[in-house]
């Protein structure tokens, strides 16, 4: 009865996973840039609240471990470094690779919580704007996707090479247009077909900077962060339990 009653609460947390990154997190974007003015902190506040509803899930299920939020809380904090120590550098962010190890380390979950978290918290750093629940967004979902394809073993920081080659390419594929649509939604002129490819044409170059930044941060950190994770979910039994695919 228990484990079955353990099994459901898996399949409830993932399938809230899924709810929140593929129609909650776009519904609330488009929402704020619907109502626009200054409901981007709102928007930013649920996208947290999204992130951490699968910890809170577990959490009903076995005995709540603060360590697991407090190393998340420390490799969002090493992302958000990451990406104030290269402010001089333009468009140069490690801080998506760094959310991209962390999500094969600890899981999607994770990876989408320090995402939307160092999102937040860099960007009062660099400004809070209308902008911001979209980085927060398209970070997360690098850290999730990269969650997703290491727990089905198609990713692993080990393979230092693949790892940052996949890293690049979703930054240049997925997080950089979804940023460029960010621009999109809050240009002051009407949308049209035109200004649409101007917007992503003109952002190449900067997403072309953000994916070398993102290969170099896999490639040379990728694994011996992740070896130190991996440490210390062993030493401490953090996600027990968690080896379910998503």
């Amino acid at each position: 009865m228990q484990r079955e009653s353990v099994k459901q609460g898996k399949s409830a947390r993932n399938g809230i996973v899924w709810l929140a990154v593929l129609i909650a997190a776009p519904a609330t974007l488009l929402a704020a840039w619907r109502f626009g003015n200054r409901k981007y902190y709102l928007s930013s506040l649920l996208l947290i609240v999204y992130a951490m509803l699968p910890f809170f899930i577990r959490f009903e299920h076995r005995k709540p471990q603060a360590r697991e939020l407090v190393t998340i809380a420390v490799m969002s904090a090493v992302a958000v470094a990451s990406r104030a120590a290269f402010i001089m550098v333009p468009f140069f962010k490690p801080i998506t690779g760094i959310i991209m190890i962390t999500g094969m380390a600890l899981g999607p979950e994770a990876g989408f919580l320090t995402g939307a978290v160092s999102g937040f918290v860099s960007n009062f750093i660099f400004g809070q704007g209308p902008w911001t629940p979209w980085q927060m967004f398209a970070f997360g979902v690098a850290g999730f996707l990269a969650g997703v394809l290491a727990k089905k073993g198609w990713l692993s920081a080990e393979k230092r090479l693949p790892a940052g080659i996949f890293g690049g390419l979703c930054v240049l594929l997925l997080i950089g247009p979804i940023l460029d649509t960010c621009s999109l939604f809050t240009m002051s002129t009407e949308i049209t077909a035109a200004s649409a490819a101007s917007i992503y044409l003109a952002g190449l170059p900067v997403n072309a900077v953000h994916a070398f930044a993102t290969f170099l941060t896999v490639f040379f950190l990728g694994k011996p962060i992740e070896e130190k994770l991996d440490r210390i979910k062993v030493k401490y039994g953090m996600m027990d339990g968690d080896e379910d695919e998503i």
